[in-house]
């Protein structure tokens, strides 16, 4: 019996128009560009403007990754969004997404925060191998400025806005010729116990207002380097490689000075983390996609290349997988 495996073929990017800087932010919050840099790394982060809605980021990135990919549009039937920052409270995302695309089959968000667009790819292959979903635009899309509280300056300027968008395609691995490609692993988590550590102080059901980012930082950051680390053990064991066979780190772009303690918790060169976040700061689901697509753009992910992917958001949710990018 022939197996089938996920491939992840492209991806896309998009980045709204306006970016502010730290010393941009620094003229309505009291910061600096000196704190922020030292703090988290971020030099810039992009906002959507006025009439920009989370869809519309999402589409540009769907449309970028068609496009460099060697589908049609209407090859796609299975569209995931991975958004915290949803157009409406409902319908999903996804629907609008594939409505502005003019395509059928199933759409749908999720949502898991930061760690949104490592949970869609574990549902995206699920979905793919047990229903036969042919081609799926997996999507990060988050507007994080319209939760963000203008006087509270540990939050405020960590976030930005942005959109990632991967294709994964469903193919046949007809004598074995597939078994090292595609996703070969994903590892997903969720602890409510810590669900207080970073959430907003609204909600639909609570007060009908979206309320604002509160986050505990100093303990997050613990969080995010111990289950970091080891989801991403628990993945790369799950697929049966180490390490030193990762060619690429992708982490969730929240802070830099995480990404270098889990480098060296997980004893990996810095020189293999992809780094993304000094150029968008946190842009929440988005993050891992926009990293992915800087780095293929950039030359330095090349087809064949096993990357790692992780993330952690709130809930605390978290996860990893291992991808070998391309296809034979």
């Amino acid at each position: 019996m022939i197996s089938n495996k996920i491939l992840l073929t492209s991806s896309g990017s998009y980045l709204p128009n306006n970016i502010y800087s730290n010393d941009a932010l620094s003229e309505f919050i009291d910061t600096s560009d000196e704190w922020i840099s030292k703090r988290s790394g971020i030099k810039n982060r992009h906002f959507v403007s006025k009439n920009e809605t989370t869809s519309d980021l999402a589409l540009y990135a769907a449309l970028k990754a068609i496009e460099n990919s060697t589908l049609d549009k209407d090859d796609i039937n299975l569209i995931i969004v991975a958004t915290t920052t949803p157009d409406n409270t409902f319908p999903s995302t996804a629907t609008m997404v594939q409505k502005k695309l003019d395509i059928k089959g199933a759409a749908f968000d999720i949502q898991a925060v930061c760690a949104g667009f490592v949970f869609a790819l574990s549902v995206a292959k699920s979905l793919m191998k047990d229903n036969n979903y042919k081609n799926c635009l997996v999507i990060g899309a988050d507007s994080m400025s319209k939760l963000l509280d203008w006087k509270d300056r540990s939050t405020a300027v960590l976030f930005g806005d942005g959109a990632g968008a991967v294709i994964l395609e469903n193919k046949e691995n007809i004598d074995n010729k597939l078994d090292d490609w595609g996703i070969l692993s994903n590892v997903i988590h969720s602890d409510g116990e810590y669900y207080d550590l970073l959430k907003t102080n609204g909600g639909v059901s609570t007060d009908q207002k979206i309320g604002f980012i509160e986050m505990a930082g100093k303990e997050i950051f613990k969080h995010a380097v111990e289950k970091l680390s080891l989801s991403f053990q628990e993945a790369l064991k799950l697929s049966y490689k180490n390490i030193k066979q990762i060619d690429w780190l992708i982490p969730h772009q929240a802070n830099q000075r995480i990404l270098l303690a889990v480098a060296d918790r997980l004893k990996i060169d810095p020189v293999k983390v992809i780094s993304t976040v000094m150029h968008h700061g946190n842009t929440s689901a988005a993050s891992i996609p926009l990293a992915l697509d800087y780095a293929i753009n950039n030359n330095k992910v090349i087809n064949g290349n096993l990357i790692g992917f992780q993330a952690i958001g709130g809930g605390l949710s978290w996860g990893a997988s291992v991808v070998r990018y391309g296809k034979p």
